[in-house]
């Protein structure tokens, strides 16, 4: 029988740095990308509210698309405003 001691370690050696490679995406490379991700989600978001604020205090109303035959339109909101009540024409 012959000395496969070299075979084997080499298969070991090769396993441990797979596994080595394993830890090192799960603690170090996915959660730096997925900071990364979350940081630019973020600046979109942030970027689109500002971009909605802006045109609300130029045009003092804001069109938002959404579906092909649908628009919310967003206007700002007084709560110390009074609204006017309406009359009510009761002719009978």
């Amino acid at each position: 029988m012959r000395d496969n001691s070299g075979i084997i370690i080499a298969i070991l050696l090769l396993l441990v740095v797979v596994l080595s490679g394993v830890v090192a995406y799960t603690f170090f490379v996915k959660p730096a990308v997925s900071g990364y991700i979350v940081n630019a989600q973020n600046q979109g978001i942030q970027f689109t509210l500002s971009s909605i604020l802006l045109q609300i205090q130029q045009r003092g109303y804001v069109e938002i698309p959404v579906s092909e035959n649908q628009t919310l339109i967003l206007v700002p909101y007084n709560p110390n405003q009074q609204s006017q009540p309406q009359e009510i024409n009761n002719s009978s």
